[in-house]
């Protein structure tokens, strides 16, 4: 616990409400607020978005820690578009900076007219900057992604006229190019500081569309802005662990910022608990595998945003029944359509298929033995300290990279044959991973070793402690 100055410091928590985003950093602010007991904290998000994490943490938040609702930008009696889930951000991100002041103001007025004294975003909120500034007060934003996701966005320039030179120094759009044997999309970052292991084709396609993205995208224009004005924060938080680093990334990015706090990652409780009595779990999902083998089972999930095109839902499925694999599904309601005639039947005494599953406990039973991702990087950790190989899939964002080092740096997994999920590969994969020859087992070898140091950087005498502490000096004084 740590000693501040009385109750005078106030600290605006701003969410950026979709995905994970909202849940890392409300477990961000709950250990601030438990640290700090005499600061209030105000947290400030979306009703939609605060009413799913109250139905999981509401009941468990520090007594000095609130949420607000603000506006979500979307107009009275408008319909949102299927199928189009940057239409509902681009409308909060147009209408967020006047609804987080007015948020602003309620908090203030709700206790006792306590002023604003520092400013905790995620770091896609980057009016928060100019608005810390006017009201001269702290910014420190969090970034929920990993760091070579954030060191790719920091060299985009040079990233996009080097994949524009490798393309045949014309538009950088297409995966093809002149010059050279080797496709552009397949070459190395060799130019950028820790990144020499990722492929131009690993990164986020903001990246390689450069100024060309959409500029009309409110959401474009955010993340172009965030590298600018990520250097003006007091400190800038990452939800990932230092020591998983390579040093030469880890000392490029510190250059770059006025400090770089790594905190570990937000949604893993580490050491991992015992798991709860299996007949507690509502969703039916422990009592399943309670009757399953030893690393048996392949779990599939991908998680809240994400989804495969619907011939790949099928591909997966013929995969799974082709393999004879037992498998737990997280798939909710309106995707079943896309399963192949008859699969459910079929498949059900092999697998099971549930809306949602409490998805740290699954990967920690002793039954799950690969886990089919989209390779998130909070699910990732979630099946490192589950000591569950991964079978990868990616989709959108830093996914790709997040892929690319559960394969080829970290050995702990393997990425879908050809990038898209197919009959053929896929069954491929889950034999490769599941199987118990050197492969197989030299991935479960990694991932223990991995686990090890996870969960030596998040004990006591870890950087994420040390700077933990580092950022509760500065929220609080």
């Amino acid at each position: 616990m740590i000693q501040s100055s009385g109750k005078n410091q106030h600290v605006a928590v701003f969410a950026f409400p979709f995905g994970c985003h909202p849940w890392i950093l409300l477990n961000l602010a709950s250990r601030l607020a438990s640290a700090a007991p005499d600061v209030s904290f105000s947290f400030l998000n979306t009703a939609k978005s605060n009413q799913k994490l109250s139905a999981t943490s509401g009941a468990h938040l520090p007594h000095n820690l609130k949420s607000y609702d603000v506006a979500d930008g979307v107009p009275e009696g408008h319909v949102l578009t299927p199928g189009n889930p940057l239409e509902e951000v681009e409308l909060f991100l147009e209408a967020a900076p006047e609804s987080f002041r007015k948020a602003m103001d309620m908090a203030v007025a709700e206790t006792g007219q306590q002023k604003i004294t520092c400013i905790l975003t995620d770091a896609f909120l980057v009016f928060g900057c100019d608005m810390a500034a006017d009201m001269h007060v702290k910014w420190v934003p969090l970034y929920v992604s990993a760091p070579h996701d954030l060191s790719a966005h920091i060299y985009s320039a040079l990233i996009y006229e080097t994949y524009a030179k490798a393309c045949g120094g014309g538009e950088a759009h297409g995966n093809g190019g002149a010059g050279g044997d080797l496709n552009p999309i397949d070459k190395t970052l060799d130019a950028i500081p820790g990144l020499s292991v990722m492929g131009f084709g690993d990164l986020p396609q903001e990246i390689l569309q450069g100024n060309h993205s959409n500029s009309s995208s409110i959401f474009a224009r955010t993340l172009r802005r965030i590298w600018e004005v990520l250097p003006r924060a007091n400190a800038v938080v990452m939800n990932s662990f230092q020591e998983l680093n390579s040093t030469i990334l880890t000392e490029d990015l510190k250059s770059k910022f006025q400090d770089i706090l790594y905190v570990g990652v937000l949604t893993l409780i580490v050491p991992t608990p015992p798991l709860p009595p299996s007949h507690s779990d509502a969703t039916g999902c422990l009592p399943w595998l309670d009757e399953q083998k030893p690393t048996s089972v392949a779990y599939i999930s991908f998680g809240t945003v994400a989804a495969v095109p619907p011939h790949e839902f099928a591909a997966l499925a013929e995969a799974l029944e082709a393999s004879c694999v037992p498998f737990l599904w997280s798939l909710k309601e309106n995707f079943k359509a896309f399963l192949p005639n008859g699969f459910l039947e079929r498949t059900r005494k092999q697998g099971k298929i549930v809306p949602w599953a409490p998805q740290a406990h699954v990967l920690s039973h002793k039954a799950v033995g690969v886990f089919v991702t989209h390779s998130g990087y909070n699910s990732v950790f979630e099946s490192i300290v589950g000591e569950v190989p991964m079978i990868c899939r990616p989709i959108l964002g830093d996914q790709m990279m997040n892929g690319r080092m559960v394969e080829d740096v970290w050995e702990i997994g393997v990425r879908v044959e050809g990038g898209v999920f197919t009959k053929k590969g896929m069954v491929k994969s889950l034999e490769l991973v599941l199987g118990h020859d050197q492969h197989g087992r030299r991935m479960r070898e990694k991932i223990r070793d991995l686990k090890e140091l996870v969960v030596k950087a998040a004990g006591p005498d870890g950087i994420a402690s040390k700077d933990f502490k580092t950022l509760l000096e500065l929220i609080s004084q």
